[in-house]
């Protein structure tokens, strides 16, 4: 039936795939966002100035979205966004999962460790320098080129300046180059967590789907000087009942979309990307399981990890059911016949083909892709994460890749080491994160276990990994003598660079730096393979759709600010037949009194004070992808009625192709929020602070 109900809309795709964004389809960036065929499309009158004031009020919160709803530095985002600043700062005699946050002052908030949150302030092409930087050169002397010369405009902009970061966004996949300028907070504190059960009521069971009956919601505040931040420009809280095909705007910062791939890349996907990650994470899922299930010290401890995963993989697998099915793949391959059609037509574009070029590296991505995930991370294609996710091994492989890299000067290091992004590396390094020896155990041994069963025993690389010890003695070795979670040691061997390094006695550091010839290889491999000659090949196809399409071609999603559109609307294909709203006396009713449809006690003893036709969550018809959690909803007048949280299933074929007919996020409404904090939690200056009445 799915098929069937898609392949309705497969021409529609096409079409638009093919000749530019249509409707509410495009994730746009703030300098181009086509204000007249938005307003055009739902009637409304938004401006260079709405723009600029939404850009303005909008937060990027580590992965996640926010919106800044006061003038005094108070930002609303999603619960589980704030759900490792809540185990952070949560112990098992006073979990604040179970119990919520409620701080009855603001001295009570409470310092999200490692917390970061910025704000887009300006935006500058830089297309023409980053172009020049690469002029003339192929494999590994490309990419350290492009690297190094972003890391110079990136210190032009924001050196010394430790309240900006400058971050230079490759967009069209190499076509064009932006210069993104952030005002940075790195004070920043939980104002308001609900119990994680009222956030996450279904469990994974409703993950991914609509109806939804969860106040996925939170507040963190921006700090400045040990102070509330001033913040004038940001959303007004409308916490009216909102009304179905209101036309609404969300502004987040999505994380990655493939939308703009060939053919050949998608098969890629297909074939080797998602395979390993799902097969992978399915196995760290079952572990994790296992491992809570063994105490109730356990069960707290994995709790936000499970979270994380269950998500990573439910995603997976609805990007999957999209690449293999065949009316969705023949609607991509009916858009890239037309591209190719528009390309052979233009005049340049004799004696060049860049579908061709793209095709030649598959076949060294499939060879190469596993040992460059699990060994290096960062290839911008899946999930997996070198490490297993361990905090301890990330601040290990921060330390000494770290004081390798600042011993060079700053154009010839490893980009994430450049100096104008040290910043950040110390940011994550000297945070105050608890560390829990027996879950970065399970973390390694399971990494490790799958590194070598993924490249095989006989690998050179796993055995230089493992030497002569079994990932289960390894790590037990590594975790108990590493001294690594105290973060006086890590300042400490950060600041003595280099030679405080290498004279560590720490076996953690010892195994890193025994480490890098493997895992640094792989990575020089890859950039010299598979990213330069792809961005060599993206870029000319970037060029052709700009000729082709004009400026109705979006850029994929890169993690920065965006801004979509669409309606408050159900949907009614088959499979996803649903209304635009659910109701607290939904959730009562859809209520069993056992996991994972059990209510909150604090939002279940609350039941008599909430008006039980109040709004809980909504669906929207706006384009949106992972990372856009906690992204402001927005009325032509800048009023916030909402945070997206979720998108159905069925949505996360968005990674390549949109499909409005499907495509619906799940919003948790301000009316839901304020209800929450009025009615449940106490929380009247909150209310107060957000103006309602």
């Amino acid at each position: 039936m799915r098929h069937l109900a898609l392949a309705a809309s497969a021409a529609v795709l096409a079409f638009a795939a093919a000749s530019g964004a249509q409707a509410e389809e495009g994730m746009w960036t703030f300098d181009n966002f086509p204000i007249a065929r938005a307003n055009q499309t739902l009637g409304t009158h938004i401006d260079q100035a709405w723009l600029d004031r939404v850009r303005l009020s909008s937060v990027k919160f580590g992965g996640c979205s926010a919106g800044i709803v006061s003038g005094e530095g108070l930002v609303m985002t999603n619960n589980h966004c704030v759900a490792s600043c809540v185990a952070n700062l949560s112990t098992q005699a006073v979990n604040y999962a179970e119990t919520g946050f409620t701080p009855r002052s603001r001295e009570e908030e409470l310092k999200c460790p490692g917390g970061t949150a910025e704000i887009l302030t300006d935006i500058t092409d830089v297309t023409e320098r980053m172009h020049a930087a690469g002029a003339g050169l192929e494999g590994q002397a490309f990419t350290q080129a492009r690297d190094a010369e972003s890391g110079r405009i990136e210190q032009e902009a924001c050196a010394g300046d430790a309240t900006t970061r400058c971050q230079v966004v490759s967009l069209y996949r190499g076509g064009q180059f932006k210069l993104y300028k952030y005002r940075r907070y790195t004070d920043v504190r939980l104002a308001f967590a609900p119990e994680d059960r009222a956030a996450t009521f279904g469990g994974d069971l409703d993950n991914f789907s609509f109806p939804r009956f969860a106040i996925d919601a939170a507040f963190i505040r921006l700090y400045e000087n040990d102070q509330p931040a001033v913040t004038p420009t940001h959303f007004k809280w409308n916490a009216d009942k909102p009304v179905e095909g209101t036309p609404v705007f969300v502004s987040g910062s999505p994380g990655s979309t493939q939308r703009l791939l060939t053919m050949d890349q998608l098969t890629t996907i297909r074939d080797v990307v998602l395979p390993l990650d799902q097969l992978i994470a399915s196995e760290l899922r079952g572990r994790l399981i296992r491992f809570s299930e063994e105490s109730e010290e356990n069960a707290f401890i994995a709790m936000d990890p499970i979270s994380g995963v269950e998500n990573t993989y439910k995603r997976g697998r609805g990007r999957m059911a999209a690449l293999v099915d065949p009316a969705f793949m023949r609607m991509k391959a009916e858009a890239e016949a037309d591209f190719r059609g528009r390309y052979a037509a233009l005049p340049n574009a004799a004696g060049s083909d860049p579908w061709a070029e793209l095709a030649t590296v598959q076949p060294i991505v499939r060879e190469t892709y596993a040992a460059m995930a699990l060994l290096e991370g960062g290839t911008g294609m899946g999930t997996t994460s070198v490490g297993g996710g361990s905090q301890l091994f990330s601040w290990a492989r921060t330390l000494v890749r770290g004081a390798q890299e600042r011993a060079k000067p700053s154009a010839e290091r490893l980009p994430e080491y450049a100096d104008s992004r040290l910043a950040a590396a110390q940011s994550g390094l000297f945070a105050e994160r608890p560390v829990y020896p027996s879950l970065e155990q399970v973390r390694l041994e399971w990494w490790l276990s799958k590194t070598r069963e993924w490249l095989t025993v006989d690998d050179p690389r796993v055995r230089g990994l493992l030497g002569q010890e079994s990932p289960e003695g390894l790590w037990a070795r590594l975790v108990e003598g590493t001294t690594l979670a105290d973060p006086a040691v890590r300042r400490a061997l950060w600041e003595g660079g280099l030679a405080a390094i290498e004279a560590s006695n720490d076996p953690l550091i010892q195994y890193l730096l025994s480490i890098q010839d493997e895992t640094r290889t792989v990575r020089a491999d890859w950039e010299a393979r598979v990213e330069a000659p792809t961005a060599r090949a993206s870029e000319q196809l970037a060029a052709a759709r700009f000729a082709a399409y004009g400026d109705t071609v979006y850029p994929d999603a890169t993690g920065t600010l965006r801004l979509t559109y669409g309606r408050i609307e159900g949907s009614d294909v088959p499979g996803q037949r649903f209304g635009a709203f659910t109701t607290f006396a939904g959730l009562w009713d859809r209520a069993t009194g056992a996991p994972p449809f059990d209510v909150a006690p604090k939002l279940l003893a609350a039941k008599d004070r909430i008006d039980p036709d109040t709004v809980l969550d909504m669906a929207v018809s706006s384009d949106t992808i992972g990372g856009s959690s906690g992204s402001p909803v927005v009325n032509e007048a800048g009023e916030l009625l909402g945070a997206n949280f979720d998108s159905t299933v069925l949505t996360q074929r968005n990674a390549y192709g949109y499909d409005r007919n499907v495509n619906r996020s799940v919003i948790v409404t301000t009316s839901a929020v304020t209800a929450a904090l009025r009615d449940v939690y106490g929380m009247e200056r909150l209310v107060e602070e957000l103006g309602v009445e």
